[in-house]
This record gives C-alpha cells, sequence and structure tokens, in this order.
C-alpha cells in the first residue's frame, strides 16, 4: 500500500510553503494567480486530498460524503441512507444523495456533480453492464485518481471495497423453501438489467432447480423491473387467460416491489394469495409493515449495511494511506409470512 500524498509532498512539488497550499485550498485571495494556478496543477498530479482534523470540535473545513442509488423512488435505498446518515452526523459529515435511475451516462453526470459538491468519497449502487454495453470506466477513473469510495453491488474486475449480501444463496434458500412445501411450477419475475443483484437472484433460483433435479423452463423467469408498477405490468402480462394447468403455483421476485405489483395484479385477475399463487419478494423494506399483505420475503440488513459502508468510507477518506480493498458480506434470511402457503392442488 503506497503512502497518500502529503501537503509537504504539495509545497515541495509546487516551491511554495505549505501556508500557501493551505491558502489555496480554503480559496483564499491572499495568492497570485500564477501561484493558484500551479499549486492546483500539482495537487491534480498528486491526487492530493486534504486531511481533516477528527473531532466534533476541532477545526475543519464543511465535509460531505455521497451516496449514489440507482432509483431515488425505491425505500431500499432511503433504508441504505437511513443508515448512513447516523453515521456521517457522527464522523462530522453532511450526507448528499444522487441518483442514476438506472443509467450509466447518468452515472457519470450524478458521481461528477458528487465531486463537484465536494464529497470526500462515495457509497455507490452501481449499474452493471446490459445489453447496451454500459460504460463504466468512470468508476475505474475513481480509483485510479484515489477518490475513496464503497461498493453496494460488486462491479466485475474492479477490485474495490464491498458491502453486500450473498444474493445467490438468499434467492436459492426462497425457492428451495416452496419447492419444499410442494411447489414446482415456480417463476422468477426478475430484475431491471442494469442490476447485477438482478442476475445473482437468477443464478440462486437456477441452482434451487438444479439441487432439487428440476427442470426449469426458459419462460419461468420473467423480465419484470424494480417498481410496484413494473410488478403489476408483467404479471397481466404473464397471468392474463393462462388456465389453471398451465399457471404457475408460486413466484419469487427481484424485490418487495415488484411483489407488490404481482399480488395486484393477481388480485385483479380473480387470484386469490396465498391460496392460489404464493408469492415471495425480497429486501423486507419497512413498508411493508403498512401494506396489509404479509408478504414473505428475504430480509436484508439495509441500515446496518449503510452503516457499515459509511464506517469503511470514512476510515479510507481519513487514513494516511491507501487500505485494501475489504469485502463484508452480510447475512439475509428468508421470514415466511402469509403470502405463501403449501401447494394447493386445486389451483395447479
Amino acid at each position: 500500500m503506497k503512502d497518500r500524498p502529503t501537503i509537504d509532498d504539495v509545497a515541495r512539488r509546487a516551491g511554495v510553503s505549505k501556508a500557501t497550499v493551505s491558502a489555496v485550498l480554503n480559496d483564499k485571495d491572499s495568492v497570485a494567480s500564477g501561484t493558484r494556478s500551479r499549486v492546483r496543477g500539482v495537487i491534480e498530479e498528486l491526487n492530493y486530498r486534504p486531511r481533516y482534523v477528527g473531532g466534533r470540535h476541532g477545526r475543519r473545513r464543511h465535509r460531505s460524503v455521497g451516496l449514489l442509488v440507482k432509483e431515488i423512488e425505491n425505500p431500499y435505498y432511503t433504508e441504505i441512507a437511513g443508515g448512513m446518515s447516523a453515521g456521517a452526523r457522527e464522523h462530522g459529515y453532511t450526507l448528499l444523495i444522487a441518483s442514476s435511475e438506472g443509467d450509466g451516462a447518468g452515472e457519470r453526470e450524478a458521481i461528477e456533480v458528487l465531486h463537484a459538491q465536494g464529497a470526500a468519497g462515495i457509497v455507490a449502487t452501481p449499474v452493471s453492464h446490459d445489453e447496451g454495453g454500459t460504460d463504466l470506466s468512470h468508476l475505474f477513473e475513481l480509483k485510479r485518481r484515489n477518490v475513496p469510495f464503497v461498493l453496494l453491488e460488486r462491479v466485475r474486475g474492479l477490485q474495490a471495497p464491498v458491502v453486500d449480501i450473498d444474493n445467490a444463496e438468499a434467492s436459492r434458500e426462497a425457492v428451495d423453501y416452496l419447492i419444499g412445501t410442494g411447489h414446482e411450477g415456480i417463476v422468477h419475475f426478475a430484475g431491471p438489467p442494469y442490476s447485477l443483484h438482478s442476475e445473482e437472484r437468477v443464478a440462486g433460483v437456477r441452482r434451487a432447480f438444479s439441487a432439487a433435479a428440476l427442470s426449469l423452463p426458459d419462460d419461468a423467469v420473467v423480465p419484470a423491473g424494480a417498481s410496484m408498477a413494473d410488478g403489476h405490468r408483467a404479471a397481466l402480462d404473464y397471468f392474463r387467460d393462462r388456465p389453471p394447468g398451465r399457471r404457475p403455483t408460486a413466484v419469487t421476485c427481484y424485490n418487495d416491489l415488484v411483489a407488490l405489483g404481482v399480488c395486484r395484479a393477481l388480485t385483479e385477475l380473480g387470484l386469490s394469495v396465498p391460496e392460489d399463487v404464493s408469492v415471495v419478494g425480497f429486501d423486507d423494506l419497512d413498508i411493508l409493515a403498512h401494506t396489509g399483505l404479509a408478504l414473505t420475503t428475504v430480509s436484508v440488513p439495509t441500515a446496518r449495511m449503510g452503516a457499515r459502508a459509511l464506517d469503511m468510507l470514512v476510515e479510507r477518506i481519513e487514513s494516511p494511506v491507501g487500505l485494501a480493498p475489504e469485502s463484508v458480506v452480510f447475512a439475509a434470511r428468508l421470514v415466511v409470512r402469509g403470502s405463501t402457503a403449501p401447494r394447493n392442488e386445486r389451483s395447479s
């Protein structure tokens, strides 16, 4: 691990005093424009980032950290932000939030905005490679420039600190439960193509079917999305006009929002949950307590993940040396509630 450049390194390279470098960092008018330009050039060349004085009462500039999410309206990210917020305040940082809305170009722009707003580091849920070949070079550029960041979803080929769960294993557990209660006609409503989590959860479905020596038909993985509207639309399209003999008896979903949309569609089609179709979500969002639906789901410790990611980020911001990438995997668990039941022979 290489030492991080110091203010002494900048001053020596630029041929000025530390006081002059400090004045440039604090945007003081006392530095001549030519000197200011030279110092800023060295700061950029060395990728220098100032260390701030710690403690609640230490003298320091205003500090902030960024959270980059993929869907600003998704309450999953609200819970992540909640886990980060308290820790950010404790460490003396303000939390800034930006959203890519699942778009690679939007992600690049959001990172630029967070940087322009002075974020000392970023916790990011990056978009995944999709069929359009999303350009993720901006994430590799962050690493090249020694900008501290922590991922909440890994990026293939990028060695970076990550906080996540084992999505494939959690998805496998959910399908194993359904198979164990007699369901064989199971479909999975998958997430958006920009989510590696979606890909991993589909892999978990396939793993469960393989272990049970069951065949998973090609049309048993249904493209849906990440929202209630996505789940509602996909379920209407899939279940409409499908007779009982060709109708699955259980559905697993990319997340709770999709599951709620699926349940709404099933009700509109005159099907009962769980008597006709069992439904499983993913995330165990706090909003479920206010929906009136006892949804079986995979519980993800979102607040704890956010808090851990924030701690890891601050550690990297304030460390005098570069830190090796660290991977933290939290446990997820299946929570069985009223939206699932053993297979009903009459509905199959």
